[in-house]
Parts: structure tokens; C-alpha cells; sequence
């Protein structure tokens, strides 16, 4: 089986500059989701800080993200996408996708959805006398 892509939209959340859109490569391996700079720059996003990154090869960059909002598979969350490269492959990182509640299986390589999303430590407290 070959990667697993899934279409995401990018969209600032302070501004309505529009949407970048594109086939994300997904990475369970990578934290954070990332997008070519220009991409990101077209639709206003705006650096909010740096981060060193690992990279597969084992080195370490330095990296702006940004905050934006994130739909893929008919869901949405918000997070943290770096500023890659120009030319870069778009890349879904594992926090977004957990966020929603979608997880890659292994064997098939395909996205499926969890029945519920984990809050065990809710649920304890609940159970708890008031």
C-alpha cells in the first residue's frame, strides 16, 4: 500500500482571505500539520511563533507556524501548521486528525473514524459524588 492522502482546507481564523486546499499527505509520524509558506501567506496566515522540528532524517530545522482553522472528512478543528518550503508536500499531522477522533489503520492505510473520542478523565470525575 502506498500513502494515505486526504483533501484538507486551511483557513486563517482571524481573517476571510480565503482557503488554501489541498491533497495532505498523512503523517502519523509528524505532530503538526504543514503547508508550503506561500500558500499560507496567500491566505493571510500569520506566523505566532517558531518550533525546532525533527525532521525523518534525524535533523532538526526551525520552523514559523501559524493558527488555522482545519476541515478534512467533513470535520474541523483548529491548530498549528508550520511554514514549510515552497514546493513542499502538504502534510496532515496526528494532532489534527486525533482531534476529530479519526485514526489511519495500519494494515489498509485507509482513515477510519473512532466510535467516540477518548475522555476517560471526564468520565471518572463524573462518576465521583457532587
Amino acid at each position: 500500500m502506498g500513502p494515505t492522502h486526504v483533501t484538507v482546507a486551511l483557513r486563517d481564523l482571524r481573517t476571510s482571505a480565503g482557503t488554501y486546499e489541498a491533497d495532505f499527505l498523512v503523517d502519523t509520524g509528524a505532530t503538526d500539520s504543514l503547508a508550503p509558506s506561500g500558500k499560507l501567506r496567500q491566505i493571510e496566515v500569520q506566523p505566532v511563533g517558531t518550533m525546532v522540528y525533527e525532521l525523518a532524517d534525524g535533523t532538526k530545522h526551525e520552523y514559523a507556524f501559524g493558527l488555522v482553522e482545519i476541515r478534512f472528512m467533513g470535520e474541523i478543528t483548529a491548530g498549528r501548521v508550520i511554514f514549510g518550503p515552497e514546493g513542499v508536500e502538504p502534510v496532515l499531522g496526528v494532532t489534527a486528525l486525533e482531534s476529530v477522533g479519526i485514526t489511519i489503520d495500519p494494515a489498509g492505510r485507509t482513515l477510519k473514524r473512532l466510535p467516540a473520542i477518548p475522555l476517560k478523565g471526564i468520565a471518572a470525575y463524573e462518576s465521583r459524588p457532587h
